[in-house]
């Protein structure tokens, strides 16, 4: 049976970055209106007054300091705070595909292959476009590929499941490669009227390519791939098509993105420790000898205590990349683009871990050594 090897990575970043100032500008314009607008109900008690955000509240709860969008225009309108992206036309590839596509091709140049060797395409992300057709299908027929396309959601952990998926076809001999991609606007589902996570989520896309390893030259071994899940309401987003049927609700705060931050914090960072340790045991890895870390890109304060509890120490950033100070947290991306911006000083032989955890609850880890 054969092996599996990531053979290349791709990222496309969006034209527009919007900085915490930016932002908590718009977000104080808003609250000021707000409180204006309901100054006697908030001085009946009948309605609490909204508090205003901060750069230095952001940068301590989160890390973050910037975060690209594919629209600026409409986040930084107080009275718009969304991004305005039009509908297209259903002949035109659409918005969530065209990223992708941008990310797939910064990969196959990379890669140096022909898209003739590509069985299979995977869309694994969290925020998709439309329940069908399959983005995958979409971006398979803009790069002209042949064999089969699908998408898949496990939120946050979508890219580690979909490097685990593609591995298990190359190794089965169902593809000779798989191109896997992350586009992720999360703008889209992102309630920039709300203070607890107006900051959290940036735009961008990423794309891998796993191929066999007789097939491969360089690379990264994929070592061992891991997968877990448990049910959680503490981050949800119940957008979807059967919101017409209940149409009452369609205003409620939970059609976008919600969590219960402390709540996420205290129960995953163990569960995902737990589990990367767990999983290097098994694979006979010593965790304290990992060159680096690629972890999901959610909050700066989960990355340096998962990266404290597995490597036995303060990791220095070279060792736990961070780029959420520049990106913020772009679901599924956020580990590839860690991954794909902080590998070249690998020598063979050398080994890192891949890792993303988030709604779900769900977690998965990736071993990979240098070839």
């Amino acid at each position: 049976m054969s092996k599996a090897v990531i053979a290349a990575t791709g990222l496309y970043t969006p034209p527009y970055s919007l900085s915490n100032a930016e932002l908590v500008e718009t977000f104080n314009a808003y609250v000021e209106r707000f409180n204006a607008a309901n100054a006697e109900a908030i001085e009946a008690g009948e309605v609490q007054p909204l508090q205003p955000s901060s750069v230095e509240f952001i940068e301590k709860a989160s890390g973050i300091k910037a975060r690209f969008v594919v629209d600026k225009t409409g986040l930084v309108d107080p009275e718009v705070m969304r991004p305005v992206i039009p509908e297209r036309p259903n002949d035109q590839i659409s918005v969530l595909a065209e990223i992708a596509v941008e990310a797939a091709k910064a990969a196959i140049a990379r890669w140096g292959k022909p898209v003739s060797e590509i069985g299979a395409v995977i869309c694994a992300a969290s925020n998709m476009q439309r329940a069908y057709p399959a983005m995958a299908i979409e971006v398979q027929q803009a790069l002209g590929i042949d064999g089969f396309a699908f998408d898949m959601n496990v939120a946050c952990s979508s890219a580690t499941f979909g490097i685990k998926t593609a591995a298990d076809f190359v190794t089965s001999g169902s593809a000779k490669a798989v191109l896997m991609v992350n586009p992720e606007i999360c703008s889209g589902h992102l309630n920039f009227r709300d203070r607890d996570s107006h900051f959290i989520f940036g735009d961008v896309a990423t794309a891998v390519i796993v191929e066999r390893t007789e097939d491969a030259t360089g690379g990264w071994d994929i070592l061992g791939t891991r997968l877990k899940t448990q049910f959680s309401n503490n981050i949800r987003n119940n957008f979807g098509f059967l919101n017409r049927a209940a149409p009452e609700g369609m205003g409620q705060a939970d059609k976008l993105f919600v969590q219960e931050g402390r709540k996420v914090f205290r129960e995953v960072v163990p569960m995902v420790s737990e589990m990367i340790v767990e999983h290097a045991n098994d694979l006979g890895i010593d965790p304290h000898g990992l060159k680096r870390l690629w972890l999901h890109q959610a909050n700066i304060n989960m990355n340096e205590l998962i990266g404290k509890r597995v490597l036995g120490r303060e990791p220095t950033r070279a060792e736990n990349v961070i780029i959420l100070d520049e990106y913020a947290n772009t679901s599924s991306a956020g580990s590839i683009i860690a991954f794909h911006k902080a590998n070249d000083d690998f020598a063979a032989g050398e080994t890192g871990l891949i890792c993303s955890f988030g709604a779900g609850y769900s977690a998965g880890t990736v071993f990979v050594r240098k070839r």
